[in-house]
């Protein structure tokens, strides 16, 4: 789809009351209840479901939290890897795989630090106790090659293939539109990663770095699997340019050679909106509006919305619901919770959760009654 799939046709929400402990959000399937499910987070930015009815949350500044369903307080999780707390650096994703039940692992995203200034993107994997107070064994799989400074874009997210292999985003580590290291297959930035469940490549490319799945990426903070098992992205563009992405394996999605934004100075990135060999946005936001997070719905207790998407806005406080059936047509799920959306998930039962920097909560939103 070209420029016209980026319609924002935004369907108009009831306006919500003020914050209480339950909220009701009018939306294009009907009335939702907003409940908050943990508070006193800081910084949240990944979550992660457990078969037993418990869940993980990740806070950037490097604690991983582990909420049991039959105890109230969390539990801080030791055994976690050295993490780079910077800028946007920090502690970042957590899966939990579907073998969950026998192999207990946790993967778990995260800024590596590489000496000085230098930090890149890592990923790898610990067993939790079985008290939920520790991971175990820890190993890092994988962790993008040194030549990344500052805090700035890191990704990511992890996503578990059908297969049970592993993708992995990651950031283009901030280094503008000048930088090319994004279209460049020999390195780890601004690109998707292919992982056996071992770390080993998955995907090798011809003339490209072991691992390397797509390139050309700017910074994607969401990423899920839609019903048939494939991939999507949504990434930050400069000002302007927000893409929504279906990615497929050996394609280039044109950072910096082409976007739909502009600079933050006003001038023009690259050679335009479009190039032979590089992928169009499936749809795109202008202005920006900071996504980050991406779920897609199965329909479990919500059928209208199955198929439908749901991402974080950072910038404008909402989530962004997009039917695919209606050209990607936005509706804005608006409330006092929504401030600041970093991830949003769907739960086991269908119900919708999402994480709250401003309120430093997580939440679960579902049909009201």
């Amino acid at each position: 789809m070209k420029a016209a799939a980026h319609l924002m046709m935004t369907l108009a929400l009831l306006s919500p009351p003020a914050a209480t402990a339950q909220t009701v959000v009018e939306t294009a399937a009907g009335p939702m209840q907003i409940t908050p499910v943990a508070e006193g987070l800081d910084e949240p930015w990944g979550i992660g479901f457990l078969p037993d009815g418990g869940f993980l949350i990740t806070e950037r500044a490097g604690v991983l939290k582990y909420y049991s369903a039959v105890r109230a307080a969390p539990v801080r999780v030791s055994g976690l890897p050295e993490v780079y707390v910077e800028g946007q650096g920090g502690l970042l994703d957590v899966m939990i795989p579907r073998n969950f039940a026998t192999s207990r692992e946790v993967w778990l995203s995260f800024a590596q630090p590489q000496g000085g200034d230098g930090a890149g993107t890592a990923i790898g994997r610990g067993v939790l106790s079985a008290d939920g107070a520790r991971l175990e064994g820890f190993v890092t799989l994988f962790a993008a090659p040194p030549g990344g400074s500052g805090g700035r874009h890191f990704g990511s997210r992890i996503v578990e293939a059908v297969d049970a292999t592993i993708f992995l985003t990651l950031g283009e580590r901030g280094t503008g539109p000048e930088g090319m290291e994004a279209q460049d297959p020999m390195r780890a930035e601004g690109k998707v990663i292919h992982l056996n469940r071992d770390g080993s490549p998955a995907t090798q490319l011809p003339g490209a770095m072991a691992g390397v799945y797509s390139l050309g990426h700017r910074n994607p903070q969401g990423a899920a699997l839609d019903a048939k098992g494939g991939l999507w992205v949504v990434e930050h563009g400069a000002q302007g340019g927000d893409e929504l992405n279906r990615v497929r394996e050996g394609l280039d999605y044109g950072w910096p050679v082409i976007s739909y934004g502009v600079d933050y100075d006003g001038s023009k990135i690259g050679e335009g909106q479009a190039k032979d060999g590089m992928e169009q946005p499936v749809m795109f936001w202008d202005p920006s509006i900071a996504p980050s997070g991406l779920a897609i719905h199965s329909g479990n207790g919500v059928a209208a919305w199955r198929g439908d998407m749901f991402v974080g806005s950072l910038k404008f406080d909402y989530i962004a619901h997009l039917d695919p059936d209606a050209g990607f047509a936005e509706e804005r799920i608006e409330a006092p919770e929504t401030g600041r959306v970093r991830d949003v998930v769907e739960a086991p039962d269908g119900s919708l959760w999402f994480l709250s920097v401003t309120n430093g909560a997580a939440y679960r939103m579902a049909p009201a009654g």
